[in-house]
């Protein structure tokens, strides 16, 4: 079950603090709450709200079986973005962003096909045939492969949606999304646009606490879908098995009353 949101929890980790004040976006003016020392604070409740907004559609996504792209190559991001995923059971991006990821898929997906076509090489045999400076070579390009699309190798078509986190750092693949139609999640903090994405969440994309208390939250409710997708699946299976074990059980007899088979009593 998806975490309860409590704004407590949030003040504490610090999503509330925003960027100074004379690098703000004007349009993030309705997620602010107020100016602190020359820097905005960001209230909290509509944070909150944001969250379970995102939550909801979040959930619906992964309970239909579709992937969420997670995106996130900033420094105090990337291994709490990786982990988060990973256990949602989601495609990552945490390195560089590769240009034409989405828009150009079917390169990317060859790639993929690469790191897939080398390590069965290695258990066929095929890859010791090579002389050293070609194994080496091939070694090289898998370690490659893997560092930038490792954690996007199950993913075998695009996305449903992309969660990003500070959606400055990560505009190319903002812009590859909105070229698709594909939605876009992310935490904006109050130097972004947050009209550059369909469901924002209004948050310190900075601070690692931040970023954790955030992605927790999210991914608990991705999991929540999963979860639900694997009952409704058994439900099927349940159902399809009973059908089955019906349609095939020999039809029987109404069996005589026992009333009508006890022999009468005189009084």
């Amino acid at each position: 079950m998806a975490n309860k949101i409590e704004v407590k929890d949030l003040l504490e980790a610090g999503v509330h603090f925003g960027h100074m004040t004379r690098k703000w976006d004007p349009n993030m003016a309705p997620y602010i709450y107020m100016e602190r020392n020359g820097i905005h604070i960001i209230n909290l409740y509509k944070t909150a709200a944001k969250i379970e907004e995102a939550n909801e559609a979040l959930k619906k996504i992964a309970a239909s079986g579709r992937k969420i792209l997670f995106v996130a190559t900033k420094k105090q991001a990337k291994d709490i973005v990786a982990e988060k995923a990973k256990a949602a059971n989601m495609p990552y991006i945490t390195e560089r962003w590769p240009g034409g990821m989405l828009t150009n898929f079917v390169t990317i997906r060859k790639a993929v096909k690469k790191m897939s076509s080398i390590d069965k090489m290695k258990k066929d045999g095929t890859f010791m045939t090579l002389s050293k400076k070609e194994r080496l070579q091939v070694d090289r390009l898998r370690a490659k492969l893997e560092k930038n699309l490792g954690s996007i190798a199950d993913m075998s078509r695009l996305p449903a949606a992309l969660f990003v986190v500070d959606i400055k750092a990560e505009h190319i693949a903002i812009k590859e999304a909105q070229k698709l139609n594909i939605p876009v999640f992310a935490m904006v903090d109050t130097n972004s646009d947050p009209r550059e994405v369909d469901y924002v969440i209004p948050a310190n994309d900075d601070a690692s606490k931040s970023i954790d208390k955030i992605l927790s939250l999210v991914t608990a409710a991705v999991i929540d879908g999963l979860s639900d997708r694997g009952s409704d699946k058994e439900a099927e299976v349940f159902t399809e098995e009973t059908a089955t074990t019906e349609a095939a059980a020999p039809a029987v007899e109404d069996a005589p009353a026992v009333e009508a088979a006890a022999p009468a009593t005189e009084e």
